[in-house]
């Protein structure tokens, strides 16, 4: 699991300009947020489709004409 922790420095700027709690309360949101993504994309899956969607642009007489049965 890779560090989602904000630095010193970015803590530090949050409480001096929001205050300590807000600030350390942003922080811990912006870390958990980040620790959730990480874990979605840790188990994210891909989808195969089983069926084949219908093209929205298929014009049937296109088709035809074409012969793209």
């Amino acid at each position: 699991m890779s560090n989602h922790g904000l630095s010193y420095q970015t803590r530090k700027a949050l409480t001096v300009q929001l205050g300590e709690n807000a600030g350390t309360e942003i922080a811990n949101l912006l870390q958990r947020l980040a620790a959730q993504i990480e874990e979605l994309k840790r188990s994210k899956v891909n989808i195969t489709p089983v069926v084949p969607t219908i093209r929205r642009d298929f014009d049937p007489l296109e088709a035809i004409e074409s012969e793209k049965f």
